[in-house]
């Protein structure tokens, strides 16, 4: 659409967790790290939470790229199930077959030999769970079961739960206590701050093929940080926006006001100032502006 008009070879602000744009800011690199020597260390269970939009997925898949070849890396994006599902999601992510009608014991059986066959070849087996605060409690206690699988010298798998804020609270739950003593390494995943925001925006343009000045003025940078309060995806939609803004209107720079159209547009930037953009009638003329952009 607009990427040849930019000199860019692709989208630089998509909303799909590509690790390609991964962004080392010093929280997203302190929780990289986190995870790399809780895994390392053959850890039980680790937690990052995180509030929506800040990024928990692309650090998950940045996490396991990263590992490397000592580790085997099972990925359950949604683990909104019950126990004896959860538990032949993970013996399809470990390439376990399976009797089509396997009782539970023969099931966490399997799922015991393939850790011990894998440990034996000198794997660590890594289990991540995106969208952590969805588990049901009774799962959430299935895999704490889980881990008590074990050499003499350490865990069969570790355990990474990837969640929203409302995740703490599902861990205090009296029924699940001892699994939230499992827990020795957490880190929380928060917004970027101002400085931040203007070299992650930087960054995915570079990665995007970018060579010229800089595209988004300062005052674009101010409105992204101001907008979107540091959440990553909100940057991304209102940086996407307003690059098609600027597109439409044949510009080579980003402006204050392509960030304001795009946020007049943008439900999730919108909302503190709603009050003030439904009485000065500027909606429609931004869903407009959006609208060429896509047609030019």
């Amino acid at each position: 659409m607009y990427a040849a008009h930019f000199g860019l070879r692709e989208p630089p602000f998509g909303i799909t967790p590509d690790t390609s744009f991964f962004f080392g800011s010093p929280r997203s690199q302190e929780a990289l790290n986190t995870l790399l020597v809780a895994a390392r260390s053959g850890e039980g269970f680790i937690k990052i939470t995180g509030e929506v939009g800040t990024g928990k997925t692309l650090l998950c898949r940045k996490f396991m790229a990263t590992l490397g070849d000592g580790f085997v890396t099972a990925y359950i994006p949604n683990p909104y199930l019950e126990p004896r599902t959860l538990m032949l999601a993970l013996a399809d992510e470990l390439e376990i077959a399976l009797e089509r009608d396997v009782d539970q014991h023969q099931l966490l059986k399997a799922i015991n030999g393939r850790l011990l066959a894998l440990a034996g070849h000198g794997l660590q087996v890594v289990l991540c769970l995106d969208e952590a605060q969805a588990i049901p409690v009774e799962s959430l206690e299935a895999l704490r079961l889980l881990t008590n699988l074990e050499t003499e010298k350490r865990k069969l798998l570790q355990i990474v739960l990837f969640g929203q804020p409302e995740l703490n609270r599902k861990l205090e739950l009296d029924q699940i206590r001892q699994l939230a003593q499992r827990i020795t390494f957490h880190y929380h995943l928060g917004p970027l701050s101002r400085d931040d925001l203007d070299y992650y925006v930087a960054h995915r343009l570079r990665v995007a093929g970018f060579t010229g000045a800089r595209l988004f003025s300062p005052s674009a940078i101010r409105r992204l940080f101001t907008y979107s309060r540091g959440v990553p995806r909100l940057v991304n939609i209102l940086a996407h926006k307003s690059l098609m803004l600027a597109y439409g209107q044949g510009k080579q720079q980003v402006g204050g006001g392509h960030v304001m159209t795009a946020v007049i547009d943008t439900v999730g930037a919108k909302r503190r100032y709603w009050p003030w953009l439904a009485a000065s009638g500027v909606l429609a003329g931004a869903a407009a502006g959006i609208a060429w952009a896509f047609v030019r």
